[in-house]
């Protein structure tokens, strides 16, 4: 299991990062998701190693992350990090060398992974020859080549066609199928609802979400009643119910957990006619609206001495 725990990480006045804590399990895909500059990356560089932690520590099997671990660790940063005029598959075997891989087995897996995310054919290319999409996937290639342990992607999907996000997303599955904590970045909330098995919001360098999307999205869960030409305010004092829209033939509620919801359906007959009564959950971009706007903006240390 990858824990992060309770890592904190201060830059000049700015905390970035307060106590951030979850863990990633084997064979999970975790979606790590928050506005630019909640500390995502930040995040991502402390479990790599690449930034210390002020506070907190990052564990793998219940051991600190060292540099033997790191090895086996396939990272991809948000900005790419290849060397553009080198070719691709002589990129590739060099990397999967420096993480420990035999020549053959560098060969090898070269070959394979260029081949699964569709640029075989450009492995003679210099890096820099091929579009944006194609660096990506070529970026991919280089967090796996050397058959890690966990993986840990900014933003993979940055920049891909339909096509390439099926592709990844279908690696990114196998993976974690194989016993593989998977961790990545996105800002599109609805691949990240589609795929992950849990997610993390962050806001402000502090996590304010965490769970399962059927877990995060049945904690905002309300009802939608559809009412035929109700009287102002009939919902109002209903106990355990809180309104949160209301028009003339349309209320959603959002019902306390031990609420009566027959309760509530009687009181709206008694309003007018009943034409819909469901439960209804928000999904993730709704809910990650309404939780990273009720979040604290991150913490300004003005006139605190760094």
């Amino acid at each position: 299991m990858l824990e992060i725990g309770g890592i904190s990480k201060r830059f000049g006045k700015l905390q970035a990062l307060d106590g951030v804590t979850f863990a990633v399990k084997p064979g999970e895909v975790f979606g790590f998701v928050g506005s630019n500059g909640a500390g995502k990356t930040t995040t991502m560089r402390i479990v790599l190693g690449v930034l210390s932690a002020d506070a907190g520590e990052v564990q793998w099997q219940d051991a600190p992350i060292d540099s033997e671990v790191r090895r086996r660790i396939g990272y991809m940063p948000e900005e790419r990090g290849l060397y553009p005029k080198m070719k691709v598959g002589e990129q590739l075997r060099y990397l999967a060398r420096l993480h420990g891989m035999s020549t053959a087995e560098a060969g090898t897996s070269v070959q394979r992974w260029t081949e699964r995310l569709g640029v075989g054919a450009r492995i003679g290319d210099e890096v820099l020859k091929l579009s944006l999409g194609n660096q990506q996937r070529v970026q991919l290639c280089a967090a796996l080549v050397h058959d890690p342990e966990v993986l840990v992607l900014d933003e993979p999907f940055s920049g891909l066609d339909p096509t390439a996000v099926e592709v990844m997303s279908g690696v990114l599955r196998d993976k974690a199928d194989a016993g593989v904590p998977v961790i990545f970045s996105s800002h599109q909330l609805e691949l990240v609802e589609r795929i992950c098995d849990r997610i993390g919001i962050i806001a402000g360098g502090r996590m304010v979400a965490v769970g399962s999307v059927d877990e995060l999205r049945s904690r905002e869960a309300s009802a939608v009643l559809d009412v035929e030409g109700p009287p102002a305010g009939w919902a109002a004092d209903l106990s355990g119910v809180e309104v949160l829209a209301s028009g003339d033939t349309h209320t959603r509620l959002r019902l306390a957990p031990d609420t009566d919801d027959q309760a509530v359906l009687v009181a709206a007959m008694a309003a007018g006619p009943v034409h819909d009564f469901r439960r209804w959950r928000p999904p993730l971009t709704e809910l990650y609206r309404d939780v990273v706007q009720d979040a604290a903006a991150p913490v300004d240390l003005s006139g605190v001495p760094a």
